[in-house]
């Protein structure tokens, strides 16, 4: 850092250490740019020591829990409230993280003070990823954030909406069974293939009508790369993130690098949009409904006191293509890794399937709600390995008490949804997949019950739970119903997690399809 930006903190000095030479003038600044820092982080960590926070373990000044932090942070949090209990905390540079391991205190976060706990803690990266903080995940509880949820319930994740555009949903899996069908025999990657079939059929959802041909596999494939590397920037531990008055230097480059690929998301949103109007102007495309068409209608629509901007509706086109692509995507490929992991599961599945369906015909989303089995799995799935293992991080607007302890406002609140899932106090053999354990209808995931509760609870329940539903459910009962699966010679399972923006297989599941239909036509 250049000695310019103290110069005049240096020549307001009373005495005369203007005598000194360059490299004794640095070294003056930074032992007392450091001792400054020092006393005010001891100051800082004293002070809010005596205020009631939650036990955790010692923080050094300066750096707080930082040095101590696993990559594998909900594993390392579970492992933390063993020791501190349901509620504990740990500093991450100057601002305080709280860990929420048990039902009963995400009720009281989630949903006994839900108002005061209804904001997100914006990171660095995200606040550019969502064009400014204005999209339906990071935008604060207020006016526009309650517009921009109740546009998204219901008028393109409702159930009414998922139906219009079934047809688009089952154009891109049919696709992608050929893919496989192409490729019987042969080890496919099917994290990588699941991932490519998720992306195509939400940007078919949602501009299907609007690009086709050539030119929409082209945008695939451009915007595929650009989604890669928009979750590998968030996914990096951020040092503006824990010292936010260091956010204008971007030691790290994530800011610089985020704007360059937000400019080519940009790029690529605002022709699809052109596109769009042009075709609604020309009143060509009336019959081939997506997404976007209902949001540009929408933006024109608009209330004048609470407008839907361009600016929003770019950043809601942006979560959906984000969020729901590698959420969904992973969410697949646990459940393909733990069914074969477990060949009597995969049976069962095979036998339901093709009691409903049949050997002689396709799986269509109508054969869903008769798969309870699938139902479980799906479940089981979501208990064992949720797809944001501690949510989206909450931040509460003002200080408040949980569980007996203070949380001050403005600190970072993890609620590890992946700990309480795995609790031997309410799960019987919680690290084995046994899907029969939802048959009874127990269990769902609407937010209610504290114990099981994948997609959140409250206000900031995940505004896409049916679609979710619908893409998991579609994609894996085709899998299942149109190939056996096995492993290529010499491979073993493995089920190991990766943390990141979201919970991954740390190591891509490879298997080898072959087909089980009675006609090859029923591939095509």
């Amino acid at each position: 850092m250049s000695l310019k930006l103290f110069k005049p903190l240096f020549d307001s000095f009373p005495w005369p250490l203007q005598e000194l030479n360059v490299e004794l003038k640095g070294v003056f600044i930074s032992y007392f740019l450091g001792s400054l820092a020092l006393l005010w982080f001891l100051w800082f960590f004293i002070r809010n020591s005596k205020k009631g926070l939650p036990p955790g373990p010692k923080a050094l000044p300066l750096i707080g829990n930082l040095h101590s932090l696993d990559p594998e942070l909900h594993t390392y949090f579970a492992s933390l409230s063993q020791t501190y209990g349901p509620i504990c905390r740990l500093w991450l540079g100057k601002k305080v993280g709280i860990i929420i391991s048990s039902p009963a205190l995400a009720r009281e976060v989630l949903k006994d003070k839900d108002t005061i706990f209804a904001n997100r803690d914006v990171s660095a990266a995200g606040r550019e990823f969502s064009y400014g903080i204005n999209d339906l995940l990071w935008s604060p509880y207020g006016p526009k954030w309650r517009m921009l949820r109740k546009l998204c319930v219901r008028n393109m994740l409702s159930c009414s909406s998922l139906d219009s555009v079934y047809a688009l949903r089952r154009r891109e899996l049919r696709q992608s069974i050929n893919y496989f069908y192409r490729q019987k025999g042969l080890p496919v990657n099917v994290g990588e293939q699941m991932f490519l079939t998720v992306f195509n059929v939400i940007t078919s959802m949602l501009w299907g009508g609007t690009v086709q041909g050539g030119e929409r596999a082209s945008l695939g494939a451009e915007l595929r790369h650009v989604v890669t590397e928009i979750v590998e920037l968030v996914s990096i531990p951020n040092l503006s993130d824990f010292y936010p008055g260091l956010t204008w230097f971007d030691f790290q480059g994530v800011i610089k690098k985020m704007k360059v690929v937000l400019k080519r998301f940009d790029k690529i949103f605002e022709s699809i949009i052109d596109q769009r109007q042009i075709l609604d102007r020309n009143g060509v495309g009336k019959e081939s409904k997506d997404f976007l068409q209902v949001l540009l209608k929408l933006k024109d629509e608009a209330d004048p006191k609470m407008p839907l901007t361009l600016i929003e509706l770019k950043a809601l086109l942006m979560d959906m293509v984000v969020g729901g692509t590698d959420t969904t995507s992973n969410a697949v490929e646990f459940a393909m890794t733990e069914i074969l992991n477990k060949p009597d599961i995969l049976r069962k599945l095979q036998q339901e399937v093709d009691t409903v369906v049949g050997k002689h015909n396709i799986v269509e989303e109508s054969h869903i709600q008769q798969l309870p089995y699938f139902y479980a799995v799906m479940n089981e799935v979501l208990r064992m390995h949720p797809a944001l293992p501690l949510l989206a991080p909450h931040c509460p607007s003002e200080t408040v008490t949980v569980g007996g302890y203070t949380v001050p406002k403005g600190s970072r609140i993890f609620v590890n949804v992946w700990a309480i899932h795995r609790d031997p106090s309410i799960w019987k053999n919680p690290t084995e997949f046994r899907p029969e354990r939802f048959l009874d209808n127990k269990w769902d995931y609407s937010g209610n019950d504290f114990n099981y509760f994948p997609f959140g609870s409250g206000r900031r329940i995940c505004a896409g739970i049916a679609m979710a539903e619908r893409m998991f459910m579609y994609s894996l009962a085709s899998l299942i119903h149109s190939f056996n699966w096995k492993l290529p010679e010499g491979e073993a399972l493995d089920l190991k997690e990766k943390f990141g923006i979201t919970l991954k297989k740390k190591i891509p599941l490879v298997v080898i399809p072959t087909p089980r239909l009675c006609n090859p036509t029923l591939y095509e």
